[in-house]
């Protein structure tokens, strides 16, 4: 049995993009490269940035740590992951990730199956006519908290 394979052009030929103040994304790979299956997403967080408590339905996340110590809730638990630490986030359970430290946190996210991605690049190319509700619709992304670290800097 042979399998079709495709070779996925990893050339940095995205852009950096601003999702909001304190984080910037660069897609590395997009799901329209991988037939959905998955993506992969780089992210440079500032610090004292953080996203809101949400979940997702459509898809689990995996995160590799690159440098410095992100700050991660998933359910009902909070925990520091440094460097080189891989963490998965399963869809349906409540999780927030964030930067406590003074230094710039990068980490890649994986999303299996793909396509959360591209609720980053709508959040980040729709100006004035940013829907946050209308995408996070349309992608399965529930709010259901304030940003991990509000507060705490």
């Amino acid at each position: 049995m042979t399998a079709k394979t495709s070779e996925i052009d990893n050339k940095q030929t995205g852009e950096w993009l601003r999702a909001r103040p304190g984080e910037q994304f660069l897609i590395r790979v997009p799901a329209s490269a991988t037939n959905g299956s998955y993506s992969l997403t780089e992210i440079l967080s500032s610090p004292g940035d953080s996203t809101p408590v949400h979940r997702h339905t459509k898809e689990d996340e995996h995160i590799l740590v690159l440098e410095g110590t992100a700050r991660i809730l998933y359910g009902d638990k909070t925990f520091d992951a440094t460097a080189g630490t891989v963490i998965t986030l399963a869809r349906s359970i409540p999780h927030a990730w964030g930067n406590p430290t003074d230094t710039p946190i990068r980490f890649i996210v994986t999303a299996t199956p793909g396509g959360c991605e591209e609720a980053l690049r709508l959040i980040a190319t729709s100006g004035d006519h940013l829907d946050l509700l209308a995408i996070s619709n349309k992608f399965g992304v529930e709010q259901l908290g304030p940003p991990l670290l509000s507060g705490s800097r």
